[in-house]
């Protein structure tokens, strides 16, 4: 009987096989594995088996080999990924609002394949936590590329930028003009993907919204402002913008009641300095940049946080709560 065009295949197929039907509480016997083989229209033998086996842990498969009720049984044990991992990797898939709801059960199910197919189905599982609200916005996966590209060959891009209108469809910023900045990093805020950038034409680092970019192009013209982002710390920039709103860069005091240190070290870092003022309060100076959305943070945190200084930015605290009181009140 003449081989069959899947024989050479065998020890690929026999990997495939452990990886997907085995892990550490499932495992396979040898006539099971011989009939795995049969179903890819692969012949073998056990001798030519347990060679293959051998060759395999040679390569770096733990498989791992036990004997029950007189019967070997096979699996494999550590494997690149454990399902602890895979389970944070979907998740971290499913929450991201810029990835499309497609795109994301795309990388999921490529995730799974990672898993042996018990462990998958405890990974689909997970991907029903929530409803979660993900972008329409179907090129935010090539935009990603297209940016980290421009930024590896030090060229400034163009590109257009919408917003959604009320029917739901893409309305084009500025009458659909074109854009040109130098891009400089991305960073992950609020679930959402932003691009920091230089616009020269204002003069201004500014970021925008990922997913709302479209015909993202490289022009070969080189970035500018190099000697500025050379030093810029991504952390810290992260730490001063609030919900990703610009707004001129203060140096603020916030005095806090004791119960609130949580909070701070987890806005502004474990490097924060707390400056005791009592046995139950304590106070921080820190960079932010003030806009509506920091002011909101302040308020939200209720009366056990106080926004101290400076003056002007107290000023604009006031003239908030002023504007909700008038917006609000019957």
């Amino acid at each position: 009987m003449s081989k069959s065009p899947n024989q050479k295949l065998k020890l690929l197929y026999l990997m495939k096989i452990l990886l997907e039907r085995t892990d550490e509480t499932h495992s396979i016997t040898m006539p099971e594995i011989i009939e795995a083989l049969a179903a890819y229209g692969v012949s073998a033998e056990r001798k030519s088996i347990y060679n293959d086996i051998e060759n395999l842990r040679l390569y770096g498969l733990d498989v791992i080999g036990a004997q029950e009720d007189r019967t070997y049984h096979y699996h494999i044990g550590n494997r690149q990924f454990e399902l602890a991992e895979l389970k944070l990797l979907v998740d971290s898939v499913q929450a991201a609002k810029f990835i499309t709801a497609k795109k994301s059960n795309e990388l999921i199910k490529k995730i799974e394949g990672l898993a042996s197919k018990y462990e998958a189905s405890q990974l689909h599982r997970q991907v029903f936590v929530a409803g979660r609200v993900k972008t329409m916005n179907e090129s935010i996966y090539y935009n990603v590329d297209r940016i980290h590209t421009a930024i590896a060959e030090n060229s400034r891009i163009t590109f257009q930028y919408f917003q959604w209108n009320v029917e739901k469809k893409m309305e084009l910023r500025h009458d659909g003009a074109l854009y040109e900045v130098s891009p400089w990093s991305l960073s992950w805020d609020n679930e959402n993907y932003y691009l920091i950038a230089y616009d020269s034409a204002e003069a201004k680092v500014k970021h925008f919204r990922v997913d709302k970019m479209l015909n993202i192009t490289s022009v070969g013209k080189r970035r500018e402002l190099k000697q500025v982002f050379q030093s810029f710390d991504m952390a810290a920039y992260d730490r001063k913008m609030f919900g990703m709103y610009g707004g001129r860069e203060e140096r603020v005091r916030i005095e806090c009641d004791n119960s609130f240190a949580g909070v701070m070290i987890d806005r502004f870092g474990k490097d924060v300095s707390m400056i005791r003022l009592n046995d139950r309060r304590f106070a921080v100076n820190v960079e932010v940049a003030v806009s509506r959305q920091f002011l909101a943070w302040i308020m939200g945190l209720g009366e056990g946080v106080s926004l101290v200084g400076p003056d002007s930015v107290v000023e604009l605290m006031r003239q908030e709560i002023d504007r909700l009181v008038n917006q609000y009140k019957k």
